[in-house]
């Protein structure tokens, strides 16, 4: 079984910025990228070490969290410099009537966690 989490409307993030939305009663973030004209939904912390990546920058295809520059790939999550060895988790993007939203099994959000 799989549920929607509704987002943000897909206007609110333009290209090159992310946004931080926080699902299942504040208790999960999502972070939302729009790269290269396309919507990527992340977990919003690191898998290094908990930190919200919204505060952290975008370059060609990829996000570096701000605390210890770890970078991932925003198309996979791939972890691609140290300190960070875990991917981050990505989830299926569907837009929809305007609106972004993620298509995720039932049950707590996955992420990836040292």
């Amino acid at each position: 079984m799989t549920r929607r989490i509704d987002l943000l409307a897909a206007d609110a993030v333009a290209e090159g910025e992310m946004q931080m939305v926080w699902v299942d009663g504040g208790a999960s973030p999502v972070l939302v990228v729009r790269s290269g004209g396309v919507l990527h939904a992340l977990q919003g912390t690191c898998s290094h070490e908990y930190f919200e990546l919204d505060r952290g920058f975008l370059t060609r295809g990829t996000l570096t969290c701000p605390l210890h520059l770890s970078r991932f790939d925003l198309g996979d999550g791939t972890a691609l410099d140290p300190p960070a060895d875990l991917p981050l988790a990505v989830y299926p993007v569907v837009e929809e009537g305007g609106r972004v939203l993620i298509e995720v099994p039932d049950g707590p959000l996955a992420v990836n966690e040292d």
